[in-house]
């Protein structure tokens, strides 16, 4: 059995409060008529084509939080935008406010950490790295009258939301493969049931030798996979090493 990556992305509704102004607002807790919640999501199974799609419309805030735990539990890394700061910890509060554990452990593989950390663009926005990588866009909508049409249960809107939701993933998923060799908190792939030697990004078993790195007490043979790009290093194993598919 492989590693099992899942992208999501999650949808969430306003706070609607009574406010007295339009600017620098400190709003009370008294203040507030209905709190935000989480109203659609959007994931995918890297690997796979489909992209499964949940929502207080389509399937009753419930369902749509219990599916979500679910793949989140079958998940062993979970891919995302800024998702360790909005998605997760929305979808964390959802999950305990429902009687649901902590779902499985898993790699939380947060891309627009990986942005900041090691590029400069002009916009760590999802929408400007993906196209400045050339990899797509993001769907175009009406905005914020979006999320008030579809708190009004409007089908069209839903609709919208839905195809803007799933494409989201798929961006994600795209500026994934893209940034794969950058990645440095990825979960190792031979060690999920695949080759142990492998590249533990990527799976891929070919890889170029680039000289070695030493340190004070160790020497380490450095490797290049011939599938990603990304680096690996190896301490012991010259000859095994020289032996596959160098």
């Amino acid at each position: 059995m492989g590693i099992k990556i899942l992208t999501i992305d999650i949808e969430t509704r306003p706070n609607l409060a009574y406010v007295w102004g339009m600017w620098d607002q400190n709003v009370g807790l008294n203040q507030v008529e209905e709190f935000g919640t989480v109203f659609s999501w959007a994931a995918k199974w890297h690997g796979e084509r489909k992209v499964e799609f949940a929502s207080d419309h389509h399937d009753g805030h419930k369902k749509m939080i219990k599916r979500a735990w679910e793949l989140i539990d079958e998940a062993d890394a979970v891919v995302g935008y800024n998702s360790k700061a909005f998605d997760m910890k929305h979808l964390n509060r959802e999950f305990v406010l429902a009687g649901y554990p902590p779902p499985s452990p898993y790699v939380d593989i947060d891309l627009i950490n990986v942005v900041r950390q090691r590029f400069k663009f002009s916009s760590n926005k999802l929408q400007h790295v993906a196209t400045q990588l050339g990899i797509g866009s993001k769907i175009q909508h009406d905005g914020f009258d979006l999320w008030v049409r579809c708190m009004q249960n409007d089908p069209k809107a839903w609709a919208m939301m839905k195809k803007y939701n799933q494409q989201d993933v798929v961006l994600t998923e795209k500026v994934y493969d893209r940034l794969l060799p950058w990645i440095k908190n990825h979960p190792h792939r031979g060690l999920h049931g695949g080759d142990p030697d492998a590249c533990g990004r990527c799976g891929h078993v070919e890889f170029v030798r680039r000289g070695y790195r030493r340190t004070q007490t160790s020497s380490y043979v450095v490797l290049q996979c011939k599938g990603c790009g990304g680096y690996s290093q190896a301490k012991g194993v010259q000859d095994k090493i020289e032996n596959k598919n160098i």
